[in-house]
């Protein structure tokens, strides 16, 4: 097994120097890991001991946007919060931006890292890579945590639906200036110590809008971006085979004034998956692993511990399938 390489609090993973941060608050950064799956170099966060805690990120974020939340799980799991391939500290050079080939990458980490099973957590974007590693490897799935996920309905913000349209990419390199960042960088700081409401999740979108000023991030961004979401909304959708989740203990958590992906998709998942849990954070958006970190992290910790693993065999998952009517 590769020895994983450690790099400075949010270093990249082909410098080793450190990236502007915005919004970290009182959390301190951990280092972050890096192992080469494939010829390619994965970065990730890990900490603590226990039954693994995989976290995933949304599109245009990185591991980073967990810091508020590990700590506190770690204290009774191994948690590891991989930078997704194209993402953060993470290869941009890769191909496979398709969910299945994240989940993939993710198999391959944990694999890698010695663990054979995990409790996935996916936010938006890593809602929907979650619920496909759960499908190709379901016997690899102890819980399914799904954070303002897509992948369970059409609908998503128009600002994605725009920037998916066919040569979108050229026209935006003077908005990815890095002074413009910088800038405003600057002012999503001050509004967070100001303690502005919805502050964490102004820093999280200008965090993502800053790694866009990297061009190799920005390129691997709109190829991720168009396999999921198209000019007329999100392209792939699990709801036919949500089904098949009814023997992984789920939790669905929601921000009642989410913006980007509406909370109806995440009530109408708990109503189509028996047996889920739902919790909606009233006056929280798109991130509530950002917006309000410790409801959140309470929320996860309650469902850890009020279920137990899941264990599915192949000849399990063959009647699950078998049992659907034609």
């Amino acid at each position: 097994m590769e020895r994983p390489a450690i790099l400075r609090p949010d270093g990249d993973a082909r410098t080793g120097m450190r990236r502007p941060a915005v919004g970290q608050g009182t959390v301190r950064p951990m280092d972050v890991r890096t192992v080469t799956i494939h010829g390619h170099h994965t970065a990730y966060r890990q900490l603590g001991s226990g039954p693994v805690v995989l976290l995933v990120h949304g599109m245009a974020s990185s591991s980073s946007t967990w810091q508020g939340v590990i700590p506190r799980l770690a204290e009774r799991s191994t948690v590891i919060a991989p930078d997704l391939l194209g993402h953060g500290g993470s290869a941009k050079d890769a191909t496979d931006h398709t969910l299945g080939g994240l989940a993939s990458s993710l198999r391959d980490l944990l694999v890698l890292l010695g663990h054979e099973r995990a409790t996935l957590v996916g936010h938006s974007l890593g809602g929907g890579v979650a619920m496909q590693f759960a499908y190709q490897f379901p016997e690899r799935v102890e819980r399914l945590v799904l954070v303002s996920s897509g992948g369970l309905g059409k609908e998503v913000a128009f600002i994605l639906r725009a920037l998916a349209l066919p040569g979108v990419e050229y026209l935006l390199p003077p908005a990815f200036a890095p002074g413009l960042w910088r800038a405003g960088a600057t002012v999503a700081s001050w509004l967070g110590r100001m303690r502005v409401p919805r502050a964490a999740a102004i820093e999280e979108i200008w965090e993502a809008y800053g790694s866009l000023t990297d061009p190799d991030t920005r390129r691997a961004f709109f190829q991720v971006l168009r396999a999921v979401i198209g000019a007329d909304g999100q392209r792939v959708s699990a709801t036919d085979r949500l089904y098949l989740a009814a023997h992984v203990p789920t939790l669905i958590v929601w921000g009642d004034r989410d913006g980007i992906i509406p909370v109806s998709h995440g009530r109408a998942a708990h109503e189509t998956m028996p047996g889920s849990v739902l919790r909606v954070f009233e006056g929280v958006g798109h991130f509530p692993q950002r917006e309000c970190p410790e409801e959140f992290t309470e929320a996860l910790l309650e469902f850890l511990a009020a279920t137990e693993p899941a264990s599915l065999s192949g000849a399990g998952l063959r009647e699950l399938l078998e049992a659907v009517e034609p």
